[in-house]
């Protein structure tokens, strides 16, 4: 009997077909083969939201192949993914083949092992029809958001923009984060630290608070006065030991990768982005070529929110622990699914785990590349890590005592590395180790340190910190949050600066017209609550054409209104200094498929157009650098000009080109001037920082209010009154 296997990879299809014989046939569909059209909209609103599906332009040779492969078999199975796309994706191979989706006919499995796809060929299941509808619902909805607001933003900003049902929240967020670092006001405090010596070594003692009532009461230093007062009344010279704790603390490892949290690990541990790691994984749970072997899966399926581990692997890992470090480093643990809501084809899924616990990273280094060595270890290492017993370490805490003002030295010694044996990252936990001090003993004072601090903004995003919050608000599943991340920075609305994410203007704007005219859109609680609406559609327990129509006839009067009221905003183009040979006027910056260059601005009767050269000469100033003495030069940056020391690499210093403005700082007085953010972002700073903060986003102007006699700002071309209290226009 003559039997074909589909899935989606040729390198998945390598895998499997060494595993199942001479009997089977197996070909790859190289993804999806049908689609919504990319031409127009594709949904027939007026029909009950039924798609227009066709098929993808460039399969038709692997259509053809597939079809003459079936006509041979017997049987055809379909071995698509195991999640929602995958579960379509057979959907629509069935429709193009003829196949009866009624019959047995869809194969799955978790990992690619030759027990595993033998058990997987004789289990064959039916095709989940409402998994199916819970994929096409999410690509109506996707499809009618970017289809519909996307065209109005070319219309009324600017070609090339695009908004999307999880991609805008996800702007939003990093746009929120942005507003609060801009809002933070930093407020004042100290740190007092003792240097301190016993037996030659030099131990840093900190200011915790005071004895009062007799006992410790912790505080902080709010001011200079306030720590003046603390050292004047401690002694110079000796501070003696009020109490010694010795405890012990545990740590616990952490439960096997879910999609989300091995994004989250691999960007903070090996600075892969969220993309990156994704393309390795699927290269590790497809096959990977090992020696002695063949093709084999080496991780489990890598699209999963669960924690949880089969009976197999938790016994295989148990053994392996007990083999290898012995009895008193295993513990077992149970992981349960890490979110309420998840469908049961989600739970049906284990954590992402290594196919066999045998295949150590340091047995199979010769057969990966580099990255997915480090990937494969961080999987391998996190299971394992996962089945041991806690890292427990020896602290000490020296707390001292002058006139009441109590000072704390703190020690670590891991005393038993359980877990960490395996999984030994570096994570802030290393020893501290502390000289032999007595309860009865003085410390000498070396030095008193008293340092002014001020309080910071929240952090900026990270590509980990991001995914995490889109996992805790709900948003998006495990599958959307690489390309919801890259396409926001390939939008340009995010750009990356040391690893952060920080939003440009245009994504700003983006973000202001979506506030305004689809407040629904891009509100995290609705855009949640739409994940589980997708959820019970996966369950049966809700149909899909309800849940389009009922978010319809929302988005569609928020449509209308944009499209009515949406003013039109004229984005100027960059004028660069290079003059046009053609007809002498300054070329203009140009965003185009392949990114920017410049274009003369007096097309179409001008059409020369010349790539953008990324630094172009720099320029001699009078200025000399204060840190080395050699010249500065003017340079072009991605925000504007700056000056930079020509004495680099050997003097590195630079510093902004402040345009001053004829405005004078309503704060002190001086005068204000043109800035840029790091995120590129323009604004208006007064010349007197750090003494003097004041900020403006928009254009100031040297009116006063006539209602309360506050500066008035240019906002959208309008004279508007910067007192928040004040609704005064002019």
């Amino acid at each position: 009997m003559k039997n074909l296997v589909i899935v989606e990879s040729p390198a998945k299809a390598k895998t499997i077909g060494k595993f199942l014989g001479k009997n089977y046939t197996v070909k790859a569909s190289v993804g999806h083969v049908r689609d919504l059209p990319k031409s127009k909209l594709g949904i027939d609103i007026d029909n009950n939201f039924e798609p227009n599906y066709i098929t993808i332009r460039g399969k038709g040779d692997v259509i053809k192949e597939l079809k003459k492969e079936a006509k041979k078999a017997d049987n055809v199975f379909l071995a698509t993914d195991p999640d929602r796309e995958g579960e379509a994706i057979s959907w629509h191979l069935a429709n193009i083949l003829k196949l009866d989706d009624s019959k047995d006919i869809r194969i799955e499995f978790n990992e690619i092992t030759k027990d595993a796809i033998k058990k997987a060929s004789k289990n064959p299941r039916k095709i989940n029809l409402n998994v199916v509808d819970a994929q096409q619902a999410r690509r109506m909805l996707d499809r009618l958001v970017g289809y519909n607001i996307s065209p109005l933003l070319w219309k009324k900003i600017e070609k090339g923009l695009s908004a999307g049902r999880v991609q805008s929240v996800a702007l939003k967020l990093v746009i929120d984060k942005e507003r609060q670092i801009i809002d933070f006001k930093p407020e004042e405090y100290w740190s007092l630290d003792l240097e301190l010596k016993k037996e030659r070594k030099k131990i840093v003692a900190k200011y915790i608070g005071k004895i009062i009532n007799e006992k410790i009461s912790k505080g902080k230093i709010n001011n200079e006065e306030e720590v003046n007062a603390i050292i004047s009344s401690i002694d110079e010279k000796t501070i003696p030991v009020y109490k010694i704790n010795k405890t012990k603390s545990h740590s616990r490892p952490s439960a096997p990768f879910t999609t989300s949290s091995l994004q989250q690990e691999a960007n903070r541990k090996l600075n892969f982005t969220a993309r990156k790691t994704m393309m390795l994984a699927q290269q590790l749970y497809e096959g990977i070529s090992i020696k002695g072997e063949g093709s084999v899966g080496l991780v489990t399926y890598i699209r999963t929110d669960s924690n949880r581990l089969s009976d197999e692997a938790m016994s295989s890992v148990k053994d392996y622990i007990l083999s290898n470090y012995g009895e008193k480093y295993f513990k077992s643990r149970v992981f349960t699914k890490s979110k309420k809501n998840e469908s049961k084809v989600q739970d049906a899924h284990e954590a992402i785990r290594p196919t066999s616990v045998l295949r150590s990273p340091e047995s199979i280094k010769d057969n990966l590349s580099n990255d997915q060595f480090k990937l494969y270890s961080l999987i391998w290492k996190r299971f394992v890590a996962c089945q041991m017993t806690d890292a427990i370490y020896d602290v000490t805490k020296v707390i001292l005592n002058s006139n009441n003002n109590i000072f704390e030295i703190n020690g670590r010694i891991l005393a038993f590395n359980g877990y960490k044996a395996v999984y030994n990252y570096k994570d802030g936990s290393e020893d501290k180790i502390l000289p032999d001090i007595g309860e009865q003993d003085k410390l000498e004072i070396i030095k008193i340190n008293p340092e002014q601090h001020f309080t910071q903004p929240p952090a900026r995003y990270t590509e980990a910190s991001l995914i995490k919050d889109l996992e805790e608000k709900g948003i998006g599943r495990p599958s959307t949050y690489a390309p919801t991340i890259s396409t926001i920075t390939n939008r340009d609305y995010v750009i990356k600066d040391k690893g952060n994410l920080l939003p440009t203007d245009m994504g700003f704007l983006v973000t202001e017209m979506m506030e305004k005219y689809f407040p629904e859109i891009i509100n995290e609680k609705f855009t949640a609550e739409m994940e589980d609406n997708l959820d019970e559609i996966a369950t049966g327990k809700t149909d899909w054409h309800d849940v389009i129509k009922n978010f319809y006839k929302d988005f569609k009067s928020y449509l209308d209104i944009a499209e009515k009221e949406m003013e039109k905003i004229e984005i100027k183009d960059e004028v660069s200094d290079v003059q046009c040979e053609n007809c002498g006027e300054y070329m203009v910056v140009k965003k185009g498929r392949y990114g920017k260059f410049l274009a003369c601005p007096n097309y179409p009767e001008c059409k020369n157009t010349k790539p953008l050269k990324e630094k172009e000469a720099a320029e001699e100033t009078n200025e000399t650098c204060e840190k080395c003495g050699s010249k500065m030069l003017k340079r072009k940056g991605r925000y504007g000009d700056f000056l930079a020391c020509s004495n680099y690499p050997e003097c590195k210093n630079t510093k902004p080109i402040v345009k001053e403005l004829d405005v004078d700082c309503p704060q002190c007085g001086h005068k204000l001037a043109i800035k840029y953010s790091k995120a590129g972002r323009r604004f208006f700073g007064c010349t007197n920082y750090p003494d003097c903060n004041f900020l403006s986003w928009y254009e100031p102007t040297n009116e006063k209010c006539k209602n309360c006699g506050s500066m008035m700002v240019l906002k959208n071309n309008k004279a508007t009154c910067t007192n928040k209290n004040c609704s005064s226009k002019e």
